[in-house]
């Protein structure tokens, strides 16, 4: 490929590496938002939203225009595809980081009740796997991709154990039952953004070694990477709603 064709491709990779650090801070702030029942905080969060929207459309143009410029193959072929699906990804966190900040923009409204879930834990967690996969994708790192599919297990049952939690601080507090419920629905959010993580994760580990995980019951924490590159990125993505 030529010198100009190398060129874009190393702006692409910028452009991506730009919108995760954008997507990253983004949840993080909603997850404060929660935390410090701050509507300022969350108004932020949600005006925001569009910058991330933009960057996304402007990420797929840019992949899209490659594929039809050059009609790029092998190692090439699957790092610009890899970025389409990644792209999407982010994009998605970024609007489950909103539905999150409009949760804590109601909260902030509402008495202060305890939260009768691991909500910290929860989003400390997620919040690590977020980082973990994007420091895979940028280190093109498989084995920490595999950490952060085996991590995915932990905040899946955290979610599920929260629905009987729930119900039950509603039992007893009926009076907040509106704010709890909004707190079921953030947590619902968060284990979302969790599984996205996991997305960027297994399309790593294809992107490194062209293996497929989606599917797998293996154990990712004792699973050894290889050095070998090929195929395409996984197409796994999480259960739409």
């Amino acid at each position: 490929m030529t010198k100009h064709f190398q060129k874009e491709m190393e702006a692409l990779r910028r452009k991506l590496l730009a919108l995760v650090a954008v997507v990253e801070g983004h949840l993080h702030d909603a997850i404060a938002a929660v935390e410090r029942r701050d509507a300022a905080l969350a108004g932020h969060v949600i005006a925001r939203d569009t910058d991330i929207d933009r960057a996304e459309v402007d990420l797929e143009e840019d992949c899209l225009k490659l594929l039809a410029l050059y009609q790029p193959v092998a190692n090439d072929l699957r790092f610009i595809i890899a970025v389409l699906k990644i792209n999407n990804d982010l994009e998605r966190i970024g609007d489950l980081a909103v539905n999150i900040a409009e949760r804590a923009a109601f909260l902030a409204t509402q008495q202060r009740v305890p939260v009768p879930f691991d909500f910290r834990g929860m989003a400390a967690k997620t919040q690590e796997m977020i980082r973990k996969s994007l420091d895979a994708l940028v280190d093109m790192d498989a084995d920490l991709a595999r950490q952060v599919c085996a991590m995915d297990d932990e905040v899946d049952m955290i979610n599920r154990e929260m629905y009987d939690q729930v119900k039950e601080g509603i039992r007893r507090n009926p009076e907040h039952i509106e704010s709890l419920i909004h707190m079921l629905s953030v947590s619902r959010h968060i284990e979302r953004v969790a599984d996205l993580a996991t997305n960027i994760a297994e399309d790593v580990i294809y992107r490194v070694e062209g293996e497929i995980v989606r599917h797998r019951t293996e154990d990712y924490s004792s699973h050894e990477g290889k050095a070998e590159e090929g195929g395409l990125p996984s197409d796994k993505r999480e259960e739409r709603e």
